[in-house]
């Protein structure tokens, strides 16, 4: 699953006119039902791994100390609803990077599959039984090229739709909350008898 805008929100700062990732963890607010979500999945026999973009560091709006604390703070905040993290990989990269080390072109950044494959390949998952879940076409793209079933979290619009015909990118499924994505996951698992993604 996708990070931000799916675990946690996702913020408007004024200044800057955009919607953008915590940069602190002060900023970090769960998503409600999120948690339950996670745990209702994880007593299903799934494990849970976050795959996100998170150019932040790259971008030189946090160092990677916050970085590592926004970190601390996601997996605080799930535990304390009794969700737990199975893993989470994260690209840190980003082509128009102004901090040189993590200016790249690479792999990991979605909508390349390359952390996708990464979690199965490191984690020994089933990657035509796994699900990514997003909020963005990035996040469905890389699922479809890393080989699994994707969910998109979204409310459609025409933009949106005229977009994923242009791009030919289509999601397994749609979904408009983490909950109605548990629903599709749990569904689809019931009718080809998947024990694990």
């Amino acid at each position: 699953m996708d990070r931000d805008g799916i675990v946690n929100q996702l913020l408007y700062f004024a200044e800057q006119g955009r919607i953008d990732t915590p940069l602190n963890p002060q900023q970090f607010q769960l998503i409600p039902g999120v948690g339950q979500g996670i745990k209702t999945l994880s007593s299903a026999g799934f494990q849970i791994v976050i795959v996100s973009n998170q150019p932040g560091i790259a971008k030189g709006q946090l160092s990677r100390g916050t970085f590592e604390s926004i970190r601390q703070e996601t997996r605080h905040q799930l535990e304390a609803e009794g969700a737990l993290l199975d893993g989470e990989y994260y690209c840190l990269h980003h082509p128009q990077a102004v901090v040189s080390e993590y200016r790249e072109k690479c792999d990991c950044r979605k909508p390349k599959p390359g952390l996708i494959l990464q979690a199965a390949g490191e984690r020994s998952l089933d990657i035509e039984s796994s699900f990514m879940v997003g909020d963005g076409l990035t996040d469905v793209e890389a699922g479809n090229k890393a080989g699994c079933h994707t969910i998109l979290i979204a409310h459609l619009s025409s933009l949106l739709t005229e977009t994923m015909e242009r791009k030919r990118i289509h999601p397994t499924y749609l979904a408009e909350d983490f909950s109605e994505a548990v629903g599709l996951i749990l569904g689809h698992k019931s009718t080809i008898g998947v024990d694990r993604p």
